[in-house]
């Protein structure tokens, strides 16, 4: 079994109560915000969009968005809340034909999504392929260093680790109910990694900023960049 596939049953699993477990938490950052330019009218692809908060608040500064999921169950969540926003299942390692079109002004994702990736380059072509000419990624992400060290500071794991760590449960969130059962796939992308895939899929990465924050199951110490944000655009020719 593929780790997409892995990963899509251990969500399915979770996503309803996690949905419960977390809210309030899982929205656009008022640091991410911020950095949004004026969204009407314009053409945005949520990329693992998860159980649609953050889709629906783009939707709400008036993009049209489109949300796109792994996940059958988080997809099911999000249509019960927001029968309105238009929802795609798919994997964003290989997203459907009718997402690359090239039509899209703006690919938006982040909050925790480049630990299920198995394959930085097919995922960062995929976006290439559903932005239209002029077009822009905007990915936000904890910062891997950040995920490296324990509380007190002191550094945890190796930040050159390339292996997948397998794994039954979760520690990000309270999980009510019948415990997990699903083995989970996760993979530990160094951030300049995750800038040279966006780049090799003929992107130009225009800025990348580095913030301090708190992750939402712990705090981060001010000195420790707790986020990043990728912004890149597609040439017009």
């Amino acid at each position: 079994m593929s780790p997409s596939e892995q990963n899509r049953r251990a969500w399915n699993e979770v996503h309803r109560r996690r949905s419960e477990a977390v809210r309030g938490h899982l929205g656009i950052p008022q640091a991410i915000r911020v950095r949004l330019h004026d969204l009407k009218g314009v053409r945005v692809l949520h990329l693992q969009c998860g159980t649609g908060e953050a889709t629906a608040e783009l939707q709400e500064l008036g993009a049209l968005v489109t949300g796109v999921d792994i996940s059958e169950e988080a997809l099911a969540v999000a249509r019960e809340r927001w029968p309105e926003l238009p929802l795609v299942r798919g994997d964003a390692h290989d997203l459907p034909p009718e997402l690359r079109r090239h039509r899209f002004d703006l690919v938006f994702t982040g909050g925790g999504v480049l630990l299920w990736l198995h394959d930085l380059d097919a995922w960062a072509a995929g976006i290439a392929s559903a932005l239209a000419p002029g077009g822009e990624l905007i990915l936000h992400d904890h910062h891997p260093a950040a995920s490296c060290l324990d509380p007190f500071l002191r550094w945890r794991d190796d930040y050159f680790d390339e292996s997948t760590r397998i794994d039954v449960g979760w520690e990000h969130f309270h999980l009510g109910g019948a415990p997990a059962r699903e083995q989970k796939h996760e993979r530990f992308w160094r951030l300049g990694q995750v800038v040279t895939a966006v780049a090799g899929a003929g992107l130009v990465v225009r800025a990348l900023e580095e913030l301090p924050g708190e992750l939402h199951w712990r705090r981060l110490d001010s000195r420790v960049p707790g986020e990043f944000v990728l912004v890149a655009s597609k040439p017009r020719s």
